[in-house]
């Protein structure tokens, strides 16, 4: 599957901002089912422009603008292919319970590298109201894939779909609590409950493809930036589950980037002197490309 994607923020300040300084992560990333084979980032007014790689692995891109101005437009276009893969053997993976064991165990580097993501993160502390919630699904002696999807379906059936109970800063506690969110607030939880657990799981960020509504046309600029988590079994690698759709991510699925949270995987974020009040506009296109 070829996907083009088109990703434009627009920032409109009430005063002109004098300078402003700004990461973008938003260049989608290349593994071994993805494969990024066009990439541009074009920001207005002009900007001075540095890119480097991140702790994660993720590219992001540094922009500062020196002059004054009252909108800022960010626009990054992409071209992705995404190829089916092999399916992972989900039905051979081990009891939950030995997972943080063959961690504690295994000094391998893809060991070492998913036992960072069981501890704390800025946004995300496990809890035991969490566990408890957790231990529903990872019940004793259960396989790690079937209780991951069985956690996966219950944050889907039991938390509903809000976009307007929550913001980017909205703890997990409260999305606890209120049994609403978006996707950021789905995948933090289930983020949460599995460290909950000492369970190595991460925050991936991306897009997801949509569909319109039968016999209606597609609306370029409907889609929007998606979230889910991926969690890691020892002899299976990282599983992808997706708690807002209810789904194992797939072709349907662009990976952008992955860290412990949503704040090492912002799309923008940034610095400014002036403009006070804005507003904020996303436009995001992800058009099927036949091959």
């Amino acid at each position: 599957m070829i996907y083009k994607i088109v990703h434009k923020t627009t920032y409109r300040y009430k005063y002109p901002v004098s300078i402003g300084n700004h990461v973008a992560c938003l260049m989608p990333r290349c593994f071994s089912h993805q494969r990024r084979t066009r990439y541009e980032l074009r920001i207005r007014p002009s900007a001075k422009l540095t890119e480097r790689t991140d702790y994660f692995g993720n590219r992001l891109s540094f922009f500062t603008v020196q002059q004054p101005h009252r909108r800022l437009v960010v626009e990054a276009s992409s071209e992705v292919v995404i190829d089916e893969g092999k399916s992972l053997p989900l039905e051979q993976s081990m009891q939950w319970e030995e997972v943080t064991r063959c961690l504690a165990e295994c000094h391998n580097p893809e060991s070492l590298d998913a036992y960072q993501f069981t501890f704390e993160s800025p946004r995300i502390r496990p809890s035991a109201e969490l566990a408890a919630y957790a231990l529903q699904s990872f019940t004793p002696g259960r396989q790690f894939a079937e209780a991951l999807r069985d956690l996966n379906t219950r944050i889907h059936t039991d938390f509903k779909f809000d976009s307007k109970a929550t913001s980017f800063r909205t703890p997990v506690e409260e999305v606890f609590r209120k049994r609403r969110g978006v996707c950021q607030d789905f995948a933090h939880l289930g983020i949460a409950c599995l460290r909950s657990l000492n369970l190595p799981v991460r925050y991936v960020s991306g897009y997801l493809r949509t569909y319109p509504p039968p016999g209606r046309p597609r609306l370029i600029g409907s889609d929007a930036s998606h979230a889910w988590i991926s969690a890691y079994c020892p002899g299976i690698g990282w599983i992808d589950i997706d708690p807002t759709n209810n789904v194992l991510p797939s072709c349907n699925h662009v990976t952008v980037g992955w860290g412990r949270d949503y704040g090492d995987v912002s799309p923008l974020r940034g610095l400014i002197l002036g403009g006070r009040d804005h507003t904020l506009a996303v436009n995001v296109d992800v058009e099927p490309v036949e091959a």
